[in-house]
């Protein structure tokens, strides 16, 4: 495996803990901020699995990794959609949390 498989696998770790942390909000909180933190963190697990797949050459049709091929559009689609949703929700819930829960 090369260094950027190692970095694929190291990142897992974060977005996977991400992505829990976002179901159990999402599971106690029935709310759009609570879904869009969701989404977010299932786009930025599609992100580091197609880094991971692309370490593993699984789907060679794909051709990860090369420059104008579907992997490479997936990637960047991902990342850009995952960090603004589970932004953009993270901010709703911020700006929507009343003002005594956050002086606690």
């Amino acid at each position: 495996m090369n260094d950027a498989g190692l970095k694929a696998f190291i990142a897992l770790i974060p977005v996977c803990g991400l992505f829990a942390g976002s179901v159990v909000i999402r599971l106690r909180r029935k709310s759009t901020s609570s879904f869009l933190q969701f989404l977010g963190a299932a786009c930025l697990v599609v992100v580091v699995l197609t880094h991971v797949f692309e370490a593993l050459r699984v789907f060679p049709w794909t051709r990860w990794g090369s420059k104008g091929s579907v992997g490479h559009y997936l990637d960047l689609l991902c990342a850009i959609v995952g960090v603004a949703l589970f932004s953009i929700g993270y901010l709703i819930h911020a700006v929507k949390m009343p003002i005594d829960k956050k002086m606690k």
